[in-house]
């Protein structure tokens, strides 16, 4: 049986059967009149959609000023709730770009996502103030949400952060699919937190779906389709991104001294190095910085390192794949990738096994079999130095000796002994020109300087290149090559001429000075002088003078941008590299290359042109091609330039991208000869570029308690944002906000690179008048606020927070808004009221007090139009004597001494000068900053009760009867009037009636009837009586049978639902356990 094989099988393709099959098929293609609308009204709202849709495709061209060469890392920021998955999620994706696994994730993890793009993944903490500045610089947001649970506070808060600061790209991601077993249920699922998700973000929204954990990671298959997806996705620039540089720190240092921080105990300003990826725009070294957090800072310095994860070179983008040595790289300082992991003042190296003496079992590497003998070492290299016997040349009479004291040495420069030595930094060293010019070994040890950045090190190893074409014959026989001594005599640099190597060039005629090398000990003795040292030093001195004034060309831009440079040593043309004279040993010498200072030298700062050069000038063809470059030239030659500017006016908007390409590509012709660090100086360091940024008077607390889960941004600042000022934006507070907001309550704000708390005004445009404060803000409509802070440019998104504590369990984000206008003359002024009374009343006038305390507030408010509470208008006229502000006024009517009289008017209101930043990195418990508080707030957590006015308090109030007199109309009067308009008015009568005085007796008739009811009536209220009670026992046996039923009933019908209960427990647990069974087998399989 197991071998039988089965016919396939074959649809019929003719015959009664097929024709019934087809004739169900409809025809391929697109039925126009299926989707027809019916009403023409319906088919212009159709069209209009449709057109609308298509233009909120459209955006304002925007440059992305990325450079395309050495774009800097996509900053991937994973958020969502705690406990939904964040860093399984990261760890996977870093796993599959890198195929390294971490066991802790802290700070920014970069790693090579393909030829042209590097990803840094950080996870976001659930804290406003991390998921502030996470959406401030994020590329792409994965959103993760919980499938089982759904939606949380936290995910609507960070969308609504997103979308004041800019909304970078967002993808959705559910996890905890696994939780619901119904295939039914989760499919539901999917679709509800997809269309709410889409309504959040915008319909069509990328959404992906996880749906379990295996081995600590999420499936391979489905990170590997969101890896893909990351990999490929396009990002548009955001307008406040591509106007400020920032950075996103990946690891931080301190270089504060350490006793500087002991004699403090800890409490001193430190100086702070960050390192990271440069973004946005350039960065200058006089730019003003902000980090988040922590405050305003100044730039130390800026230098440029190499970078740490960089791109794959031309090589392997040969290559349709990476190759396996680039996956690998990764680039986490503040994570243990690799066992190696930065500290804020240490690097920790974690290497498996042990490192004490005789393990053998474990295999041990070069590394760490250095680790290990450095446990042997007995003295310091102080000591073994100092012990060696070592010459700098064959003929030194004296060996190597170093000082104790640490004052000298004989073999480290005077400029150079308070620490920076190579041992030590490996940074100070000479410029090219000192080691061009200096002719003795006693600077040979010494690593270069760089003349503009100051100290970078050595970039590579030295190399001694000599020519052999002039040794003698002794030496070429015996093998014995004489390397070069110091770096002077390998050469001189590009800029110094054309000479061989090796050679030092006296004005037109070059010579060759050879070695102490190349002396013949054999013949000559070590004490006496060789004839060609002889004024060996004031050859020097004249070649280089010669070649300073002939050969050597200036770096104009190294000499005006470097700020070692005086003033007076730029005019001059001093050379800041010469080194200064010193006594020198008999075995040493040093060239001396400075200038004496000459009244009546040439003007240095223009370049001596020969004779030759200056026959160039007397070409008539050299001078007619310049006629056209000036105003006075023929113009009417179409030349390549006008060509040019006609393309830069005749361009469309649309071509604003290739415009500034355009202008780009003269600025790199600008700067091509030019080298890094001078380039940087005049424009700035360029995105994409990994810098070190060293910060002083950096707040102690910020070292104290950093937390390597909270991101550190550096953002630089604008010129214009540096200053502080009144601020007017448009405000509204949030749909999801419960209580309204008030004016003069404080506020906290997220505006550009800053959070800051400031007591803002809200206010209206009174009909464009005038600007009236409001005492609260509307419901579902914008309006004004001003507050004080520092200045942010018009159109920047903000939102505002009442309290960024965690603790709160309502919606957080109380409004947002975007800024209008700095430093705006616009008054806000508010409405007040001036009350009064009348003493004297004379007809449509009257004399009123109580509202003014002096004439000449009367005076300022002449004119002024006043009403009583009744509805009477009337107007300020003047002031009187007596008694003190009290003043005439005429009414349109006459008024009453108990009216009340009030004037309107507009107080002109400022807000207070209040900014308080918020330093929640320099807190130990960073989710708790408390700024200023409300006074209710402060009572509440005090305990403290409200103070209670007496003059506050209600009492209870009370009115006298009013007591009006009768109208009197007069006799003459009531003559006249119709019988219907006449007063009726009675005197009360006095006298008692006949019928209220008369008496009345009965007759027997009459109480014999009187008796006989009142019997009737007794008799029939005892009977009515009996048969109530005999209705009530009736209705009791009644009553206690239907309570017996009714229990009956009862019991049957608990005894009938017991039943199917168990029946429908046992059809689930039927269905559940086949469910069970077949997700066995499908694992199994």
């Amino acid at each position: 049986m197991e071998t039988q094989t089965h016919k396939a099988h074959r649809p019929a393709q003719s015959g009664s059967k097929a024709e019934k099959k087809g004739k169900g098929k409809q025809k391929s293609g697109f039925n126009e009149k299926a989707f027809a609308p019916k009403s023409g009204r319906r088919a212009d709202r159709q069209a209009r959609r449709n057109v609308e849709r298509d233009q909120a495709r459209l955006h304002v061209p925007l440059v992305n000023r990325t450079p395309d060469d050495n774009p800097p890392p996509v900053i991937v920021a994973i958020v969502g709730p705690p406990g939904v998955g964040k860093t399984t999620l990261l760890k996977s994706l870093v796993r599959r770009y890198s195929k390294q696994t971490l066991s802790e994730t802290k700070g920014p993890i970069t790693v090579v996502a393909g030829k042209k793009r590097r990803l840094t993944f950080i996870e976001c903490n659930n804290d406003v103030n991390s998921m502030i500045d996470i959406g401030k610089v994020a590329d792409l947001v994965l959103l993760m949400i919980d499938g089982s649970y759904g939606f949380e506070m936290e995910s609507f808060e960070f969308l609504n952060i997103l979308q004041a600061h800019g909304f970078p790209k967002v993808i959705g991601i559910l996890s905890h699919l696994d939780l619901i077993k119904k295939q039914a249920t989760l499919k539901a699922t999917k679709k509800l937190l997809k269309r709410r998700f889409w309504n959040e973000i915008y319909q069509g929204a990328k959404l992906f779906y996880l749906s379990g954990v295996l081995n600590g990671r999420y499936p391979d298959t489905e990170i590997l389709n969101l890896s893909r997806f990351i990999s490929v996705m396009k990002f548009r620039p955001l307008i406040f991104r591509n106007c400020h540089p920032y950075l996103l720190a990946d690891r931080i240092e301190d270089l504060t001294p350490r006793q500087e921080i002991r004699t403090s105990k800890g409490r001193c300003d430190r100086t702070v190095t960050l390192y990271g990826y440069l973004r946005g725009t350039n960065l200058r070294q006089t730019t003003k910085v902000h980090i988040p957090g922590v405050g305003d800072m100044n730039i130390k310095t800026v230098t440029m390192l190499g970078d740490p994860c960089p791109l794959p070179d031309a090589d392997s983008e040969k290559r349709r794949k990476l190759s396996e040595k680039k996956k690998l790289l990764v680039h986490a300082p503040m994570s243990d990738v690799g066992g190696v992991m930065y500290d804020k003042d240490a690097v920790w190296i974690n290497v498996p096994g042990s490192f004490t003496r005789g393990v053998t079992d474990v295999p041990q590497g070069e590394g760490e079999q250095m680790v290990i003998d450095l446990q042997d070492v007995s003295e310091t290299l102080q000591d073994t130095v100092a012990r060696s016997k070592i010459r700098l040349f064959g003929s030194s009479s004296h060996p190597l000796t170093i000082d104790h004291d640490g004052n000298s040495s004989d073999f480290v420069d005077e400029g150079n002994s308070e620490g920076n030595s190579e041992f030590e930094e490996g940074e100070e060293g000479f410029s090219e020109d000192e080691e061009d010019d200096a002719g003795s070994g006693e600077e040979d040890e010494q690593p270069r300087r760089d003349p503009i950045n100051g100290d970078t090190g050595r970039y590579a190893a030295r190399t001694a290149v000599r020519p052999t074409y002039d040794l003698s014959s002794k030496e070429k026989d015996s093998g014995d090559v004489a390397f070069a001594d110091s770096d002077s005599e390998l050469g001189l640099s590009d800029d110094e001429g054309n000479g061989e190597v090796g050679q030092v060039m006296y004005g037109e005629n070059e010579q060759e000075i050879p070695s102490d090398d190349e002396e013949d000990t054999d013949e000559e003795d070590e004490n006496d002088i060789p004839a060609w040292k002889s004024g060996l030093a004031a050859k020097a001195s004249a070649a280089f003078e010669e070649l300073n004034r002939q050969r050597r060309r200036r770096d104009w831009m190294a000499m005006i941008y470097s700020s070692s440079l005086s003033p007076e040593q730029v005019v001059n043309g001093t050379d800041t590299t010469a080194v200064e004279s010193d006594d020198v040993d008999d075995d040493f010498f040093r060239v001396d290359s400075s200038n004496p200072t000459n009244e009546d030298v040439l003007d240095m700062t223009k370049e001596v042109q020969s004779p030759s050069a200056l026959q160039e000038w007397e070409d008539e063809d050299v001078l007619d091609s310049l006629r056209t470059l000036f105003i006075t030239g023929d113009h009417d030659t179409s030349g390549g330039a006008d060509q040019e500017t006609n393309v830069y006016e005749d361009s469309e908007p649309g071509d604003l991208t290739k415009l500034e390409a355009g202008e780009a590509q003269p600025a790199s012709a600008e700067f091509e000869g030019i080298d890094t660090e001078t380039r940087a100086l005049v424009e700035g360091y360029r995105p994409g570029t990994y810098v070190r940024i060293e910060l002083a008077s950096v707040p102690c607390e910020f070292i104290e308690h950093f937390d390597p889960y909270y991101p550190i941004i550096v953002g630089g600042l604008l010129p214009a944002e540096e200053r502080m000022g009144y601020l007017q934006v448009r405000i509204k507070r949030h749909r999801w906000f419960a209580r309204t907001l008030k004016t003069n309550d404080p506020l906290i704000f997220s505006l550009g690179w800053r959070r800051f708390q400031s007591v803002p005004i809200y206010s209206l445009d009174d009909h464009s008048i005038r600007m009236r404060m409001l005492k609260y803000t509307p419901e579902h409509m914008h309006c004004y606020a001003s507050f004080y802070g520092p200045v942010a440019l018009p159109n920047t998104g903000f939102c505002a927070f009442n309290a960024l504590s965690g603790e709160t369990t309502a919606f957080r984000v109380s409004a947002t808004g975007v800024v209008l206008d700095i430093d705006r003359s616009t008054k806000i002024v508010k409405k007040l009221k001036l009350t009064g009374v009348p003493f004297k009343i004379f007809k449509n006038t009257a004399f009123i007090r109580d509202m003014f305390s002096s004439p000449l507030e009367v005076a300022k408010f002449e004119g002024a139009s006043i009403r009583t509470v009744s509805g009477i208008r009337g107007q300020v006229k003047k002031a009187l004597n007596k008694p003190e502000g009290a003043f005439r006024a005429t009414f349109e009517d006459k008024v009453l001494m108990s009216d009340i009289v009030f004037l309107r008017a507009w107080y002109s209101i400022q807000p207070r000068k209040f900014y308080n930043p918020v330093t929640s990195l320099l807190l130990s418990d960073k989710s708790h900053w408390s700024g200023m508080r409300l006074t209710g707030q402060i009572r509440r957590e005090e305990g403290l009760k409200t103070p209670l006015a007496v003059n506050s308090a209600y009492k209870p109030i009370e009115r006298p009867p009013r007591r009006f007199n009768a109208l009197k109309v007069p006799k003459k009067l009531q003559a006249t009037l119709p019988y219907a308009s006449k007063p009726k008015l009675m005197k009360p009568q006095s006298k008692r009636t006949y019928m209220q005085t008369r008496a009345v007796v009965l007759e027997p008739e009459e109480k014999k009837a009187i008796a006989l009811l009142q019997q009737i009536r007794a008799l029939r209220k005892d009977q009515v009586a009996r048969r109530r009670e005999k209705q009530k026992e009736r209705k009791e046996v009644h009553r206690k049978k239907v309570e017996k039923d009714e229990a009956k009933k009862t019991e049957k019908e608990r005894e009938k639902k017991k039943d199917y209960m168990r029946a429908a427990g046992m059809k689930s647990k039927r269905e559940a356990d086949i469910e069970e069974g077949r997700s066995r087998k499908r694992r199994k399989t």
